[in-house]
């Protein structure tokens, strides 16, 4: 009897929130080339992910103010850029100012919040900044988390150093929220109370990982996903190595780093300090099955139709009738995901040798 190959399973297309680049192609290196924008919306067709938020990082107002107007413009002008950014995700400069916590973020330009600030980024952006991450620990942060709310925009607490009390003030304001949960953290903390049980047991605060096996490790990736459960979500905060060969690379964030051939980016000074995620959706979706953290279509929702969810976005129905068919083919080659596939609004974006 003839043995007829197996046909691919059609899924959601992935929701990235927290990406900084993606092959090469930088969002924080300014000037920002708009073929860079247009170019990784193209590259990350590859990966499935149909929808994505570019994440802008602390830098001067200035150049903050010039990397909107650069991806506000690719979106004018490129039909298929305006499809896949579905926002800006602005993650600083409103963030701690604290050695740990502050993870790469430059703290020349950390400052406290300021709505007439944002109010003038978000103007150069054509209204697209959707996510703001920002440290509840200043005292101007909950009247600006409530002009946020107001205005529809996303409160996300990282890169924090503040107090349980803040925090809970920071979610009664409206967060909504963890950005990169148990990363951008002191080494060290207190048993109880700390920033990470109590963004943990706040039940309104969703929660983003990184589950690229390096930034977290397996017991704190359970942790998360059985405390938060339809509420934990999936991020891969890529920087631009992402995609790229393995092997010495500099960059104008971490300097002289390296990408190793089992997929880790670390400082070339010590291996012991990572220097970003390498690593797209995929790969987190892959780590959580192939360790038994999660069943196969958990995984995926976590990358795809909770994030779209969680923003309102059209795709968060999945493969429904009237959903707007972003989605992708994909076959399991042992302990992989092979992607065949992807269709953003109906159209063949990407087709696998």
């Amino acid at each position: 009897m003839e043995n007829k190959e197996e046909l691919p399973t059609i899924a959601p297309g992935l929701v990235d929130l927290q990406i900084n680049g993606y092959s090469g192609y930088d969002f924080n290196q300014l000037p920002i080339p708009e073929e860079a924008i247009s170019e990784a919306v193209r590259k990350l067709w590859e990966q499935g992910v149909t929808s994505f938020y570019p994440t802008v990082i602390t830098n001067s107002g200035e150049a903050i103010q010039a990397a909107m107007e650069t991806i506000a413009r690719v979106c004018g002008q490129d039909a298929a850029a305006a499809r896949g950014i579905a926002g800006i995700h602005l993650e600083g400069p409103f963030i701690s100012p604290h050695d740990g916590v502050r993870g790469a973020h430059n703290r020349d330009y950390v400052r406290p919040p300021d709505w007439e600030l944002f109010s003038r980024w978000q103007e150069a952006s054509g209204g697209r900044i959707r996510i703001v991450t920002l440290s509840p620990e200043w005292p101007e942060s909950v009247p600006f988390i409530e002009r946020c709310v107001k205005h529809g925009i996303t409160v996300s607490i990282g890169h924090t150093s503040a107090t349980a009390e803040q925090i809970q003030d920071a979610v009664e304001a409206g967060a909504r929220m963890s950005t990169h949960l148990g990363n951008g953290a002191h080494l060290m903390l207190p048993r109880h109370p700390n920033y990470i049980w109590e963004q943990l047991a706040q039940d309104r605060l969703w929660s983003c990982v990184i589950a690229d096996g390096f930034h977290l490790p397996d017991q704190v990736l359970k942790v998360v996903l059985k405390v938060k459960g339809e509420q934990a979500m999936l991020v891969s905060d890529a920087v631009s190595l992402s995609g790229l060969p393995d092997g010495a690379y500099t960059t104008p964030v971490g300097g002289e780093v390296v990408l190793t051939p089992e997929g880790k980016l670390h400082l070339a000074r010590n291996e012991q300090i990572l220097a970003g995620s390498a690593q797209m959706l995929l790969w987190g979706i892959e780590h959580l099955t192939n360790r038994g953290l999660a069943e196969l279509a958990e995984a995926w929702d976590m990358a795809s139709v909770r994030p779209a969810g969680f923003m309102k976005l059209s795709a968060a129905v999945g493969l429904a009738a009237g959903a707007p068919a972003d989605f992708v083919l994909y076959r399991r080659d042992g302990e992989r995901i092979r992607l065949e596939q992807t269709y953003k609004s109906g159209e063949l974006v990407f087709y696998g040798s």
